[in-house]
């Protein structure tokens, strides 16, 4: 037995220096990871705040355009307004001119009809800019999707269905009717 011994340390002694390499190896190996989860750990961090920081941006950015959309929404007919306020001046210098006081009526009545007539083109060349065009329905088949009807009159010229005349003219918005026009139908010829 004692020979066992003696053969099984000699064996155990030469595993040792093994085992203690492992052991060395294993311990370098966790130190080693444990340097790579404190890197990880601060990768994790940062990228963590930089994910914040793009959500926080982004919340911003929503923030910012919800913004600018009501200021676009509230604002939106600003430009018309500006080009409407032309056409105020143009009526107050056309009431100036036929509140004179002194000189013949019909001059200053002429003069304010000139005003007003100036005044009408300038409207409607700027209704023009804005993409709202007048409907020309006189004569046309009667469109209930663009047209009111007022009253129906015998006529023999206009065939029945069709309009007489206009009470109020039709405007169109780009694509849409802005207003319908209010016009007399035809009933045709008088019986």
């Amino acid at each position: 037995m004692t020979e066992d011994k003696k053969t099984s340390n000699p064996e155990q002694e030469q595993e040792s220096p093994e085992i203690l390499e492992e052991l060395e190896d294993e311990q370098i190996a966790a130190e080693e990871e444990g340097v790579d989860i404190d890197t990880l750990l601060q990768e994790l961090e940062e990228t963590r705040g930089q994910m914040l920081r793009v959500a926080a941006d982004a919340d911003n950015f929503k923030k910012r355009m919800e913004r600018d959309k009501e200021k676009l929404l509230k604002y939106a007919g600003e430009n018309i307004l500006r080009e409407l306020l032309t056409t105020v001046d143009n009526l107050d210098r056309a009431l100036e001119q036929g509140g004179i006081e002194g000189g013949d009526p019909m001059q200053k009545l002429e003069g304010l009809l000139a005003g007003v007539d100036l005044t009408r083109k300038g409207l409607e060349a700027m209704l023009v800019r804005f993409d709202v065009a007048p409907l020309d329905l006189v004569g046309q088949p009667f469109n209930p999707d663009e047209m009111d009807a007022l009253t129906m009159e015998a006529s023999d010229e206009v065939p029945a269905n069709h309009v007489l005349r206009e009470f109020a003219k039709g405007y169109t918005f780009k694509d849409r009717i802005l207003r319908h026009a209010q016009v007399v139908v035809s009933s045709g010829p008088e019986k």
